[in-house]
């Protein structure tokens, strides 16, 4: 189930699909200096995921109705610039690897040709009853892509 580490790092030399999704940064993602506040990162990871799944023909929804949850278990952020109220932002996401039960995801968050954010994401792959499991075969072919 190991796939290629991707990264939407131009220098990682992968040919995994990238993702992208824009959005514009709202007056409420920034802080009183104006700019976007750091933990809005990571929704703007979340939204970059959800479309990164739906490419792949499914959505969280399809995954909890299969009797699945995939928790964050780990997140790291890289800020390179900042973003502020009305910056049109470009967030490419991939998935860099579904293992066992875990399943990584990498994201870059560009304002034009300006990186302004990258970073990563780790989920554990839980049944209904919060127990971890193994990715199921028909959800790991899915998530690879």
């Amino acid at each position: 189930m190991a796939q290629a580490g991707c990264s939407p790092n131009p220098e990682s030399g992968s040919t995994d699909p990238v993702v992208p999704l824009t959005l514009r940064v709202l007056y409420g993602d920034t802080d009183q200096m104006g700019v976007v506040y750091y933990a809005n990162y990571l929704r703007y990871f979340e939204a970059g995921r959800g479309e990164c799944l739906r490419a792949r023909g499914l959505d969280y929804r399809e995954v909890e109705r299969r009797g699945y949850r995939l928790p964050v278990i780990d997140a790291q952020v890289r800020y390179q610039r900042p973003a502020q109220y009305d910056d049109l932002l470009l967030i490419e996401t991939c998935v860099a690897s579904a293992s066992g039960a875990t399943v990584r995801f990498t994201y870059r968050v560009r304002r034009g040709e300006a990186q302004i954010a990258s970073g990563e994401t780790t989920h554990a792959c839980l049944n209904a009853r919060g127990r971890p499991v193994r990715l199921p075969a028909d959800l790991a072919a899915l998530v690879e892509g």
